[in-house]
């Protein structure tokens, strides 16, 4: 092998380029180091700036690449509950979280889990974790505006309420009132978890208060930007964690419920058909979200906002004359918001405030929340078939939760698996849109009776 020509030269080559290194480095070494030429190749204005030898350049190279900050690194955080305490993150839990934040990416992309949000989750989640990177940085990292403007308050969600409002059509919900029952009965869910809670605080390592409860509970609702109204306002350093596992459940309606609504009715309860709904006149449906705007200023004030963006972005769709402004609202601005609001929940993702037992029981309670919503609205239509002439198909109370439309195309779907003529889409569409109203109507009752102690709290721990 060594008498070929091509091997001879290949070592050759090989040698010559350890000795150009070599060379270089000697020479490099010579005029970086203090004194010999370095005086004379000074830039001007540069004469305070401390010369480096090259073997220092390239020692601090390596201490700066990614590496080096996974492999040792380690950063001073400020508790989540007490930010005088100051708590340590290793390097490798950055690595964790970025790659949680790509299996996120995964589950959109390729899974298409809820791909509009998971994907800019997943990215946020990445960015934010990256060693040294600096995009959440205060006062300049792009994910920490993004966070501080929107996500951190109440401007993103009320915008994303607004786009849902001019893409929602009231009209099976006004038709067929009685479903509204059913989104009523879907957020047991949300109170029935605040019980959970007080069970998971005799956990050890798990320490929930009230607030937090609150805050938790909403994820039954299936209401992504309903969970982050409410735990930015009562529950901020857990509002990562409680985003994710909404909008997590959300994507996974197809895989929780159709088990839950299988076990809960008879092969006969899932043939039900339903009668066609009534015409709904375009006056009902303008009337609509302005009845349902002056109900809420009148019984629950602090269900108003979301419920006012929700009536305001309907009621541009509804009255026809400023078309451009409700495909702004359903496209372009919903769009733009939604990927804002998204990298700023995944700037959220960080060790300290995923990698504890508190988060974990999240994930936890979001599950049991959302399986109980399931229940509770499928129960009562069984419930309300005792006392109807007009049988309801029980399937359609699976949709009370307000994942919009996803969990009345699940109903949908599983109705056809047990008979292809029997179409139950726009029956669904009822409930699932009275879900949504119901999710703001518990969020308004925990803000009412809540909020104002929890801003003290909040207050209180941050000076």
């Amino acid at each position: 092998m060594l008498g070929k020509t091509t091997t001879r030269k290949h070592i050759f080559n090989v040698t010559l380029a350890i000795c150009a290194i070599a060379l270089v480095y000697s020479m490099v070494g010579t005029v970086f180091a203090s004194g010999g030429l370095a005086d004379e190749l000074l830039i001007k204005g540069s004469e305070g700036v401390p010369l480096i030898s090259l073997q220092e350049f390239l020692s601090n190279t390596v201490e700066n690449t990614g590496i080096n900050a996974i492999v040792n690194g380690q950063e001073s955080v400020p508790d989540l509950i007490n930010p005088a305490v100051i708590d340590i993150v290793p390097g490798w839990q950055r690595l964790f979280m970025m790659a949680l934040g790509l299996l996120i990416i995964y589950l959109g992309a390729v899974k298409n889990f809820e791909p509009l949000l998971l994907i800019p989750i997943g990215f946020g989640t990445v960015f934010v974790n990256i060693p040294g990177g600096g995009m959440y940085a205060e006062g300049h990292g792009m994910l920490r505006i993004i966070y501080d403007a929107g996500v951190g308050n109440e401007f993103f969600p009320m915008l994303i309420f607004m786009g849902i409002g001019a893409m929602t059509d009231f009209g099976p919900l006004i038709a067929n009132p009685k479903t509204a029952l059913l989104g009523g009965a879907a957020q047991l869910g949300v109170f029935f978890t605040l019980f959970g809670v007080t069970l998971m605080n005799f956990i050890p390592g798990i320490d929930y208060n009230l607030f937090e409860a609150a805050a938790i509970a909403i994820i039954g609702g299936a209401d992504g930007p309903t969970s982050i109204y409410l735990s930015s306002k009562l529950a901020p350093h857990m509002l990562a964690v409680i985003a994710v596992a909404a909008y997590s459940y959300m994507a996974l309606v197809p895989m929780i419920q159709p088990p839950i609504m299988k076990l809960l009715t008879t092969k006969h309860e899932r043939l039900i058909k339903m009668k066609q709904l009534r015409h709904v006149s375009k006056a009902e449906k303008i009337l609509f979200p302005m009845a349902l705007l002056v109900l809420a200023i009148l019984l629950i004030p602090a269900a108003a906002p979301l419920i006012g963006m929700l009536a305001f972005g309907n009621f541009v769709k509804q009255c026809g004359v400023v078309e451009r402004l409700s495909k702004t609202m359903e496209n372009e601005l919903l769009n733009i918001v939604s990927i804002l609001l998204s990298l700023g929940v995944g700037s959220q993702m960080t060790p300290e405030k995923i990698m504890n037992l508190n988060a974990l029981g999240i994930i936890a309670l979001g599950l049991l929340a959302f399986a109980v919503a399931t229940a509770g609205g499928v129960i009562m239509a069984k419930i309300m078939n005792l006392f109807l002439k007009e049988k309801i198909n029980p399937l359609i109370g699976s949709a009370g939760v307000s994942a919009v439309p996803m969990a009345a195309r699940v109903s949908n779907k599983v109705g056809l698996d047990h008979d292809p003529s029997n179409f139950l889409l726009m029956h669904a569409m009822g409930p699932n849109v009275a879900g949504v109203i119901g999710t703001a109507i518990a969020a308004g009752v925990f803000i009412a009776t809540y909020a104002e102690s929890a801003a003290k709290v909040i207050s209180a721990a941050v000076h």
